[in-house]
């Protein structure tokens, strides 16, 4: 078996980067409410039954996966019993496969990002969900990217049901999240921006255009700042910049941020040069738009590194709180 990028050590490192400097809780409960409201129910049956089916109807090897997805002009009308069949219609990437301890582990970060959202609904200036596995890649029924349930897109929901009327979710994540911008894709109450990887180049490939504005009440409430590879701070910054002056246009008054540190320039998989400073560089920006945030774990494979640069983002917001 291929071992994963995405591995049970990224946690570990950021963790314990953090535990001199920052307080940690536990997660409350799941709770399903918010979850139902982003993604499909047949969608989240096939996830809490999946492993379990598969070890049932004897199939084998250590993971549960695909083998043939409803592309171009295959019939997507129906769901298939077979479930290899499920697999291939509920998956979109070959990277995401399932096994016994993926649909706990999704529930426990789904129960993070609630977590995080839940204080800073009572007041917090800012949280930070150590999500694992991540989810902007999520769509409302397929799985990929590492991604399972869209945790960014369960905390916009849950402040927007809150009582909120906009919330803004800020992507920083080197690749293009697919599924969170699918998911508002038709609203106007989330606005999604996003600084990542020219999909002409890297994954997700088929979303992640400039072009993507927004369908019906939705045009012009999501944002996407293609870039190219070897694009440098000063460069992401001011795409940054942009997202977030979109952010104050839109009257938001809450962000979300899907915080992946892929943009790394040691990391693994990605192609930007965004050094550890810069990290501390991206926190204060952040910090300025001036709104409740709450921080959703996302990518950054470089594991060695991983640590430093997610305490320099919330080390660089906090600092800019403070007047520093």
């Amino acid at each position: 078996m291929i071992r994963s990028w995405e591995c049970p050590e990224r946690v570990d490192v950021i963790e314990a980067a953090l535990a001199d400097r920052h307080q940690f809780r536990a997660p409350g409960p799941v709770r399903m409410g918010p979850i139902r409201q982003i993604h499909d129910e047949g969608y989240l049956a096939f996830l809490a039954e999946a492993w379990d089916r598969w070890r049932a109807e004897g199939e084998q090897g250590e993971a549960a996966m695909g083998l043939c997805w409803p592309t171009r002009r295959m019939n997507q009308a129906h769901v298939p019993r077979s479930l290899r069949g499920r697999l291939g219609y509920y998956g979109f990437a070959a990277d995401c496969s399932i096994t016994d301890g993926t649909w706990p582990a999704t529930l426990t970060s789904a129960a993070l990002a609630q977590s995080a959202t839940e204080a800073v609904l009572a007041g917090a200036r800012a949280a930070f969900a150590l999500c694992r596995p991540p989810g902007h890649h999520a769509t409302a029924d397929q799985f990929g990217g590492y991604c399972y349930v869209n945790n960014a897109a369960v905390a916009a929901q849950q402040l927007r049901d809150a009582g909120l009327d906009r919330v803004a979710i800020v992507d920083v994540d080197y690749h293009h999240g697919n599924g969170t911008q699918d998911i508002f894709y038709q609203r106007d109450d989330v606005l999604y921006c996003s600084v990542h990887a020219d999909p002409n180049d890297d994954f997700p490939y088929f979303l992640g255009h400039a072009d993507e504005r927004g369908d019906g009440i939705g045009v012009g409430f999501n944002l996407n700042e293609p870039l190219p590879r070897a694009t440098g701070f000063d460069d992401w910054s001011a795409a940054l910049e942009r997202c977030l002056t979109r952010v104050e246009e839109t009257d938001c008054q809450a962000m979300v941020v899907s915080l992946g540190v892929d943009t790394y320039v040691g990391d693994p998989i990605s192609q930007f040069l965004l050094d550890h400073e810069d990290f501390t560089r991206m926190g204060r920006q952040l910090a300025a738009a001036g709104l409740p945030t709450v921080f959703v774990m996302e990518g950054g494979y470089a594991v060695g590194e991983l640590g430093t640069n997610v305490v320099n983002v919330l080390d660089g917001f906090e600092a800019a709180l403070d007047g520093c």
